[in-house]
């Protein structure tokens, strides 16, 4: 049997899902160490790139910054945490660790995204008189939510990835079935570990492809426009030529 065989074996085997080293075990910890760095991430990184964005100023700098970041190696950020005063406060020097390694796309794509919405679409609202939190809520965020979501997939990504490596220094997570695979020289677990991670990166990525298409304010402004189409008399076949085009004068007589 080659190797994945013996992995399937491996994956199939019910005692290794349970129990304190088990599959289900390790993966709560994974989403957990997940779910806290990237909500972290997403409350730090957000409001600045949003509010950096509508102000024009800024952007350039901070994206510059948290860029450099990336330069470090995550492990040696993990190592060095671990050994300060931090690293006596369970979990925590890994959740930062991977808040560092997901600020940097959350904020490029942000500040991006606000910027790249169409000025004249922007002055049109502001000559409407739309305040700076309006034009924010009901111009800026919409148009720029599908870049947002980008940003935020690919930290997700990059977290659910990166968290394997809190195994190394002891932590927990999915990564503790690698480095157990590899103490035991069970190339099969160490397979298996990796096939473990892989899938739950692919189930998060759709996860948010699908909370993305569900909350972006243009796909629901557009099924509300439907909706009020169908709602017509004689909706259901969509408007008529005669009421998107109208002739001038019509009416009149």
């Amino acid at each position: 049997m080659g190797v994945i065989g013996e992995t399937w074996t491996w994956l199939t085997t019910a005692a290794h899902w349970s129990g304190g080293d088990g599959v289900w075990h390790r993966l709560g910890q994974h989403l957990y160490l997940t779910v806290v760095s990237l909500a972290i991430s997403c409350g730090v990184a957000l409001p600045v790139a949003v509010l950096l964005g509508h102000l024009g100023k800024g952007g350039t700098v901070a994206i510059n910054i948290s860029n450099a970041g990336r330069a470090v190696p995550t492990f040696a950020v993990l190592v060095l945490l671990l050994l300060s005063p931090l690293g006596r406060h369970g979990d925590w020097p890994v959740i930062l660790a991977l808040v560092l390694f997901a600020v940097p796309p959350l904020l490029t794509n942000a500040y991006v995204g606000m910027r790249e919405v169409d000025r004249q679409v922007v002055e049109a609202a502001r000559g409407m008189g739309m305040t700076g939190a309006q034009l924010v809520g009901r111009v800026e965020l919409p148009l720029a939510f599908p870049l947002i979501m980008t940003g935020v997939r690919t930290a997700a990504v990059q977290v659910v990835a990166t968290a394997t490596l809190a195994a190394l220094p002891g932590g927990g997570g999915l990564g503790r079935i690698i480095t157990a695979g590899f103490r035991l020289t069970d190339t099969p677990q160490v397979v298996a570990g990796a096939v473990l991670v892989a899938a739950l990166a692919l189930l998060v990525e759709g996860a948010l492809v699908l909370l993305e298409r569900v909350l972006d304010p243009m796909r629901r402004r557009g099924r509300r426009q439907a909706r009020a189409l169908r709602a017509r008399p004689g909706g259901g076949d969509g408007p008529s030529p005669a009421d998107v085009v109208k002739p001038v004068g019509a009416g009149a007589g």
